[in-house]
């Protein structure tokens, strides 16, 4: 291992203004953990961009190295079961939050939150997923134990154009499902087909006042929540059920209990950070195998370590589509 080895790290000041810079940092450096990690691959995810801005909530503490994601090769280790050289991945828990994340050479982490590569994924594969393919495959677990079946009706996936978005449905045409893909984005019809949509819609509409609608999903993911979910709810079949990932929509809603009571839907809340463990190495081994999409690689976006300023500015502004992976191999 190098002595000395480049970091992205972001830091406040007195007033509250953050700054983000490259430093050279050494292994002392570096939190606790039983786990040291050559980074390879790291993704860049929103939360991940937010953590470089001013007022942000993202960041426990400073100084930080943002990065809620991470794969790459152990370097030493003292815990039972890995390994020095084991091809491994680390995402969520404090990663990037409260503890030093992937945006570095090297990472030292927690033993506990390590999965091993799946046979069948290879470390820029599990980087493309991220945090958000796990997640959108969480909630493809979650659903289909609630009862989603390929024989089911449609089902919608909202924020298509997003990260978690554009991997569900992905992973949802890879398992045979058709899928309605509600974006806001103009001019991505063909794009989301082409990545396995069987129709795209607009933003859904404003919540009416109807009790019940027609039964139209048998499920659906939401990475958006807001007063929107109450217009899914109340058109899902009956027992259906909808994955609530995110709130980019708000953070609050009002519904009946009609859909509910009558029909015996569902609103399932999807956990990616805590998730446990033998849970989250299932969900990773499906990722590896029926969840594996052909077009995975169709929407990375490869970049180097030192043009993550730039890639950074570009998912702030919601100029970028698909998953922009670092190669910490590029920048040599």
């Amino acid at each position: 291992m190098v002595e000395k080895f480049q970091a992205f790290i972001v830091d406040q000041d007195d007033k509250g203004n953050v700054s983000h810079d490259f430093k050279k940092i050494s292994k002392q450096d570096l939190p606790e953990g039983d786990v040291l990690i050559k980074v390879h691959y790291s993704g860049i995810n929103y939360k991940d961009a937010l953590a470089t801005q001013d007022n942000n909530a993202i960041v426990k503490s400073y100084p930080m190295v943002p990065g809620i994601d991470l794969a790459g090769t152990i370097e030493e280790t003292n815990a039972p079961g890995l390994e020095v050289g084991d091809e491994v991945i680390v995402t969520s828990y404090d990663l990037g939050v409260s503890h030093y994340g992937g945006f570095s050479e090297y990472a030292r982490v927690k033993s506990e939150w390590v999965i091993n590569l799946p046979e069948g994924l290879t470390l820029e594969e599990a980087m493309i997923y991220g945090t958000a393919g796990y997640t959108a495959g969480l909630a493809i677990e979650k659903l289909e134990k609630a009862g989603m079946t390929i024989e089911g009706k449609e089902v919608l996936v909202r924020g298509a154009s997003g990260g978690v978005g554009t991997l569900a449905m992905l992973m949802l045409d890879n398992l045979g499902y058709d899928v309605i893909a509600s974006t806001g984005r103009k001019n991505v019809d063909a794009d989301l087909k082409e990545l396995g949509a069987t129709e795209v819609i607009n933003r859904l509409p404003d919540n009416d006042n109807k009790a019940l609608a027609s039964r139209t999903w048998q499920a659906a993911i939401d990475p958006v929540g807001g007063q929107n979910l109450p217009y899914i709810v109340k058109r899902l079949d009956n027992n259906g059920s909808v994955a609530v990932i995110g709130m980019t929509g708000g953070n609050e809603f009002e519904s009946s209990i009609f859909p509910f009571i009558l029909r015996g839907v569902s609103i399932i809340g999807i956990d990616s950070v805590f998730t446990p463990i033998k849970l989250r190495r299932r969900v990773w081994r499906r990722l590896a195998r029926d969840l594996k999409p052909n077009q995975l690689h169709d929407i990375k976006h490869v970049i180097s370590f030192d043009e993550l300023p730039q890639a950074i500015d570009k998912v702030i502004n919601h100029e970028n589509t698909g998953r922009i992976i670092i190669d910490f191999n590029a920048s040599k």
